[in-house]
């Protein structure tokens, strides 16, 4: 059976490449003179799920970024918790006294959405998102103190595609243990009698949940009133394809049933049949189809592993952040790199030591 690659989008490539430097967002002119700002807020010092907190944001700027979101878009993904919320107990700016402040330095619209974003109910927007329970006009009714609160059509699509970088950069197995079932989240779990599942970072599976969610989301942005606002994420064909549960929790099991080589260890067969069941479950993200090629090399066949490369290195540029969260985003397109580098020269290192002498050229 055919396995599921993608071909490499060179345009979304070469955006990609301009966001592996660390320094890309000091470059960025709408993004740039935020950062003192933000810095001066001690966001680098404060930890959030797998990382620090401007290791989230930056991240979430990210994928906002690859995915060619307007200034105001990515300027909410860069500032998207500063006032706090029901999610994140950090309060970088005081949503009583530094409205104006903040307004000042992105502008009353910007401003606006971030502060819409960080007080409204989360779980309740993405409840409703996914129960299709947006307007016709492509407006959404909401919940707050009681009151009605109403969501322009611009502000669903921001706030849906803006949800989609924040969650997948910062959810992996952790978080589908303690925040188990979101946005149905189980709340009344005592951390002491569950203490296994509280112990951070744990096993840092990749997420076997949060995908299909992002799926789901990525769908209501094809909503007729929704569709043409904003660019579509680059992600699940353009957000046109959904990913059922079954299958990105098939898939994530298979996955890291190999990482953890639970699998003979002498020949590879196995072990390349299992992340061949992966891909066919799950053909959007990179990292089980990074594997999948580094096998295709060892067997000698060269030609697969390109084609496995090629189409894990689409898929790590279209997303912007990683699936699998034990290295960040820029290593694991790195690595892929490389692969894809040896496949074509059809050379791969015998000897184990060789391996770490691997460089990507030109």
């Amino acid at each position: 059976m055919t396995l599921p690659f993608h071909d490499l989008d060179q345009a979304l490539f070469a955006r990609a490449q301009t966001l592996l430097d660390d320094e890309w967002l000091s470059k960025d002119a709408d993004l740039a003179p935020l950062l003192p700002v933000v810095l001066a807020r001690n966001v680098g010092q404060d930890w959030h799920k797998a990382g620090t907190f401007r290791h989230h944001l930056v991240g979430v700027a990210r994928s906002l970024a690859l995915w060619q979101q307007p200034r105001d878009v990515r300027l909410l993904g860069l500032l998207h918790s500063v006032y706090g919320n029901a999610f994140v107990d950090l309060v970088k700016f005081d949503a009583a006294s530094e409205r104006g402040r903040l307004a000042e330095l992105v502008g009353e619209r910007a401003e606006h959405l971030v502060y819409l974003f960080c007080t409204m109910s989360r779980t309740q927007f993405v409840q409703r998102v996914m129960a299709g329970q947006i307007e016709a006009d492509g407006s959404m009714v909401l919940e707050k103190n009681g009151q009605p609160m109403l969501l322009t059509p611009f502000e669903v699509a921001a706030f849906i595609i803006v949800s989609m970088a924040d969650s997948i950069e910062q959810w992996f197995s952790w978080q589908d243990d303690i925040y188990s079932q979101f946005p149905q989240v189980q709340s009344q779990r005592p951390q002491a009698v569950h203490w296994a599942a509280s112990l951070w970072p744990g096993p840092m599976r990749p997420s076997g949940r949060m995908l299909h969610q992002i799926a789901s989301l990525g769908l209501a942005l094809q909503h007729p009133a929704l569709k043409n606002l904003l660019p579509l994420p680059p992600v699940f064909g353009q957000c046109a394809q959904p990913l059922a549960a079954s299958d990105e929790a098939a898939a994530t099991s298979l996955y890291w049933s190999v990482i953890q080589l639970d699998q003979p260890l002498v020949d590879l067969d196995a072990a390349t049949a299992v992340l061949e069941h992966a891909v066919r479950h799950n053909p959007w993200v990179g990292e089980p189809q990074m594997v999948l090629a580094q096998l295709y090399l060892s067997a000698g066949r060269a030609e697969d592993a390109e084609r496995a490369a090629t189409s894990a290195l689409q898929c790590f540029s279209a997303w912007g952040n990683a699936w699998d969260k034990r290295v960040q985003w820029d290593a694991w397109v790195a690595w892929t790199r490389i692969l894809r580098q040896s496949a074509q020269q059809g050379s791969w290192p015998e000897r184990l030591d060789k391996l770490n002498n691997l460089a990507l050229r030109g």
